[in-house]
């Protein structure tokens, strides 16, 4: 099996396997398809930590007005008084006036919380160096975890326009957001190595032979991006390093340039009366008053 190291631009996603004799074009496709749903869970966990914290998305109309706007606008959050976490609810305000406040109980926001940790455990970048790979299964099971939470804490749902309920749904829309400009589509993916794009027409194997103990780095991009920047020759840590080398080499040269050059006349080995002095037994004599 071939070793994917999977990276968009400079920065570590994921490890993925896969044998020489896949087709590139189901190789990028999966590729993909592990890379969005990584983007999926980490959008996920973010919501959801907003939700232990505050509770349920209000209805669109009413985000960001305060309680005096929604009161003369006589604006009424239905869902709200549906959606109620299981043990109750403890009030604590948005202050970004997205969330209606209503917490869950400390009880069942620790459901949630721990949750969120195994979810971003299982499709942490940390992976990489323990050199654990990321499979859709991975990642479908960190979903049905989340959602599984979800349910534990609100067993009548969430509101229909929460994007919680709208990622589980495969509905998010993320035109125009930050996050929408992170995903590619399956169709428009395209992957790199070594400076070359590797044609969907072509097997793995075309490009980095028949050994399947290879291991290579593989980019992601979006079509019609152009080529992703080069793989430094050395890594930053050993730049670090080399810096620092050539910094003590600098330090010791202007050292030896400071120092006198007839200072080492002082060296004991420099005394030419040492040898007469020794065989006299003279040598280290010292004198002091008595």
């Amino acid at each position: 099996m071939v070793l994917l190291h999977v990276k968009r631009g400079d920065e570590s996603q994921f490890l993925l396997q896969a044998p020489g004799s896949t087709e590139l074009e189901e190789l990028t496709v999966q590729v993909a398809r592990v890379y969005n749903g990584r983007l999926k869970v980490q959008r996920l966990c973010s919501e959801m930590e907003e939700l232990a914290e505050h509770g349920i998305f209000l209805p669109p109309n009413m985000q960001g007005l305060t309680d005096d706007q929604i009161e003369e606008l006589k604006l009424k959050d239905e869902w709200g008084e549906k959606c109620i976490p299981s043990g109750g609810a403890v009030f604590k305000k948005d202050d970004i006036g997205r969330r209606n406040g209503q917490a869950p109980n400390e009880k069942m926001k620790q459901v949630l919380k721990k949750t969120i940790e195994e979810a971003k455990a299982i499709i942490s970048k940390k992976q990489v160096e323990a050199g654990v790979c990321v499979t859709m299964e991975m990642v479908k099971d960190a979903l049905d975890q989340l959602r599984g939470a979800v349910m534990i804490v609100y067993p009548m749902g969430l509101p229909p326009y929460d994007p919680i309920r709208m990622e589980f749904e495969n509905k998010e829309d993320l035109s125009g957001t930050q996050a929408g400009l992170s995903v590619i589509k399956e169709s428009e993916a395209q992957l790199w190595w070594a400076a070359k794009e590797l044609r969907r027409t072509k097997q793995l194997s075309d490009y980095v032979g028949k050994n399947e103990k290879t291991k290579i780095i593989a980019k992601i991009q979006q079509r019609g991006h152009g080529a992703p920047a080069r793989e430094p020759i050395i890594s930053s840590e050993e730049q670090k390093q080399l810096m620092l080398y050539y910094h003590r080499r600098q330090e010791e040269l202007k050292r030896l340039e400071e120092n006198d050059d007839d200072a080492c006349l002082n060296s004991p080995w420099a005394d030419n009366t040492a040898l007469k002095r020794h065989f006299h037994g003279v040598k280290d004599i010292k004198w002091r008053p008595k």
